[in-house]
């Protein structure tokens, strides 16, 4: 399939589309230790970087109390809320323009926190992690998974360069002038290139360059022990390799927030 970016604008399958049809995949990450159920039944969700809101629809869709989605791209936020009126959960969905390392709202508000491919991204993430926690309520869990820096498309620029592991051989300031001359052919070129690069030249403000290393040193900051942690390899045929960075294709993490 072409990546999420590059569906056809006329094309009823859009970008929350794409990301509501993964949703099945994205609970998958955590099994067979927590089911569907486990994260979503009647449980108050917030997600972290709910993106177009597909996945915040496919919670409400999936069991979930009440699904509150907040993400810092305020395009993405009108979308999430128009797709959420699409799927018919309005009713069950809020969506708000906002910074996941300072949050608004009280403590102990959620059961169920979800970081789906956004731990890689957010420029602080032990406050994003602190701030998770701090919404929770007790015995509520966090789950997070990401793919690492060195994975194949760690740069997270596929929708033009799809080369994997493009980022290990070449620097970021020639990635984005490749990168801004690939995607002008697209009508929103100057929306992409903004979002990858936040105006930079020779850096992918996008990422966070979040490997393995990064997150454990990031966990054992925040003085939050893990109730799970887990590799995804990029492919079954491939878990051997996933002792290293460059095959891993998922890292999980769950923290349970314990009873005083």
């Amino acid at each position: 399939m072409s990546h999420p970016f590059n569906l056809d604008p006329e094309n009823k399958y859009s970008y929350s589309e794409w990301e509501f049809n993964r949703g099945d995949q994205t609970i998958g990450k955590y099994a067979p230790k927590y089911t569907s159920d486990d994260i979503l039944l009647n449980k108050d969700v917030l997600d972290c970087g709910c993106g177009g809101g597909g996945k915040s629809a496919y919670y409400a869709k999936h069991g979930a109390r009440s699904v509150t989605g907040i993400d810092i791209n305020a395009k993405d936020v009108e979308s999430a809320t128009e797709f959420a009126a699409l799927k018919s959960v309005s009713d069950k969905t809020n969506f708000i323009v906002g910074n996941a390392c300072d949050m608004p709202f009280p403590e102990s508000s959620f059961d169920t926190v979800i970081m789906n491919d956004f731990f890689e991204h957010v420029n602080n993430p032990l406050l994003a992690l602190r701030e998770s926690m701090r919404v929770l309520r007790a015995g509520g869990r966090l789950f997070i998974n990401f793919p690492p820096y060195h994975h194949p498309w760690g740069a997270h620029l596929s929708d033009a360069i799809n080369i994997p592991w493009v980022h290990l051989f070449f620097s970021e300031k020639h990635l984005i002038s490749a990168y801004s001359v690939l995607v002008r052919e697209y009508s929103d070129s100057d929306y992409r290139i903004n979002l990858r690069t936040g105006g930079s030249s020779d850096r992918l403000d996008y990422i966070n360059h979040m490997s393995i290393k990064k997150a454990r040193g990031i966990v054992k900051d925040s003085g939050f022990e893990p109730e799970y942690y887990k590799k995804l390899p990029l492919k079954k045929a491939l878990a051997p390799l996933s002792i290293f960075e460059s095959f891993t294709g998922t890292v999980v993490y769950v923290f349970n927030k314990r009873e005083k």
